[in-house]
């Protein structure tokens, strides 16, 4: 990987999709379900919560997902239940799955998807990522749980990480199903692809819109397929890279939780949808109610605060921050994690 610094800040450079290949990821292998969180589940139990592979048809697309149900689960009872949508270049099997099964053993019954385009889903060209079908993808996760068995229509909350609050967000402005609204370590996907990390790019805007111009003409003839990001890292580049999100996100997703369905790449022609789309937009039109959780030393607390504010029209709002958390450690580090999920507990509580 060349030019580590500029890689970071544009989100990364372009090459053709020929040029890329998956690292061996061997942990997800341990894992009949291909989990590689901690304390994942590794079989179905009586009595315990339990885990069910499913899939369905998303505008043609196949989607694969888990859903994740309470311990002593009855298809008689009806049960509160919650989407969950996962970060920009995740998977269910990694942070989204943690949550996913947390909120499980609290008697939620929760949904985690892999996006179209992405992870074990289907669609074409891979690792599409505009946010058009990122969500649908929440609202197609609200169809699917509406029909499954036990689930309460009237009680289903969603639950987005990272790129997918963002995401969850705008779906919650339009699909009143979703009875109340979270998002943890919210990350504006349009607003960092348009200005860069922490506004560092706005001098290459049109430079870049030209590039996904130029990306999306090649693939209307039949060439080759442009891709923006990083398939691989080596130790010696995560090392050299500046503290904060994109080291412990090469960390995150390349090492302590890689999954080999998990990359950072996307096509280059995505960022014209994703370069001129903002998860603040229209954000006066989410009245739920609405908790955005983030961490104190996050350096993208700054989107959080952000959208915090647009959202005027929530019925009751809170901007919760983990004291001393940066943005990655709230997808795994345990003390964090047992805070997010308590507070995820009393907040869904009380408004399901």
């Amino acid at each position: 990987m060349k030019n580590l610094t500029s890689i970071i800040a544009v989100a990364m450079s372009t090459f053709a999709v020929d040029s890329v290949s998956a690292q061996s990821q061997p942990r997800a292998e341990q894992n009949p379900y291909s989990l590689v969180y901690e304390g994942a589940l590794s079989k179905n139990e009586q009595g315990k919560v339990n885990i069910e592979p499913v899939s369905y048809q998303l505008n043609g697309i196949d989607i694969a997902a888990n859903i994740y149900v309470p311990a002593n689960f009855d298809t008689v009872k009806k049960y509160p239940s919650i989407v969950l949508a996962h970060p920009n270049g995740g998977v269910k099997e990694q942070t989204t799955g943690l949550y996913a099964q947390r909120l499980a053993e609290l008697g939620y019954i929760t949904i985690v998807a892999d996006a179209a385009y992405q992870g074990a889903s289907g669609g074409y060209p891979r690792h599409t990522d505009r946010p058009q079908n990122r969500i649908a993808d929440i609202h197609g996760m609200a169809d699917f749980l509406s029909n499954y068995p036990g689930v309460d229509g009237d009680r289903i909350g969603l639950l987005g990480i990272c790129g997918g609050g963002g995401y969850s967000l705008k779906a919650a402005e339009s699909d009143k199903r979703f009875k109340a609204v979270a998002t943890l370590s919210m990350f504006n996907s349009g607003e960092v692809r348009r200005n860069g990390f922490q506004n560092s790019q706005l001098q290459t805007i049109q430079q870049r819109l030209l590039q996904a111009s130029e990306a999306r003409a090649e693939e209307a003839k039949g060439g080759e397929i442009r891709l923006t990001g990083v398939a691989s890292v080596t130790d010696e580049e995560i090392a050299k890279t500046p503290a904060g999100l994109y080291r412990e996100g090469f960390e995150y997703y390349y090492r302590t939780h890689s999954h080999p369905n998990s990359t950072f790449l996307y096509t280059t022609s995505s960022l014209m949808d994703l370069m001129t789309w903002d998860a603040t937009d229209q954000l006066e039109l989410l009245v739920q109610p609405l908790l955005m959780i983030a961490g104190s030393k996050a350096d993208t607390k700054y989107m959080s605060d952000e959208a915090f504010k647009k959202a005027t029209n929530a019925k009751d709002k809170e901007l919760f921050l983990v004291d001393s958390a940066t943005h990655i450690e709230t997808y795994w580090k345990p003390e964090y994690v047992g805070q997010i999920v308590n507070k995820l507990s009393s907040f869904y509580q009380s408004r399901l």
